[in-house]
């Protein structure tokens, strides 16, 4: 964790932790700071809100929070800020994440948090959306972007 993070990724257990490295590995690719945080919705909110209330202080701009099951944990940090949420549906349950995914996208009005796939190649837009959030007033950012598209084009990954 830095003093100048610009994106805070929460998940929900640590078990979740591998899958949210591919997050943190896309941001890294982009030279995006960010933090990573064990925090659960239903385990321990208050530690939820108190990252979430302190963010903006180290820098934080943009919010992605993974969790399985019942994930609240995306919709819990839409509550207590006004800063973009990105939600990771992940996989755990004998439902394959659908269950997840349901709690995720389902926001009542006013507490809205974009969402992406499920499990791994979800973790990996979730950085990727929230790179392009960064570079509406980036350049640097927005070149970035530009040059990762052509590489995808050419046949490349992220």
């Amino acid at each position: 964790m830095t003093s100048t993070s610009r994106v805070a990724i929460l998940f929900g257990s640590e078990n979740d932790r591998a899958t949210m490295e591919a997050t943190a590995k896309v941001l890294d690719s982009f030279g995006v700071a960010h933090e990573m945080h064990h925090a659960s919705a239903h385990r321990s909110p208050e530690k939820v809100r108190q990252i979430v209330d302190a963010a903006p202080g180290r820098g934080v701009r943009v919010f992605i929070a993974a969790a399985g099951m019942a994930n609240h944990l995306a919709g819990t940090v839409a509550a207590h800020t006004t800063l973009p949420v990105i939600g990771v549906p992940l996989l755990g349950t004998a439902l394959g994440g659908a269950d997840s995914l349901y709690a995720t996208v389902q926001m009542p009005p006013g507490v809205p948090v974009a969402t992406v796939a499920i499990g791994a190649p979800g973790a990996k837009n979730a950085a990727i959306l929230a790179v392009q959030i960064l570079a509406l007033n980036d350049a640097a950012l927005h070149e970035k972007l530009r040059t990762m598209k052509e590489n995808l084009a050419s046949g490349g990954k992220v």
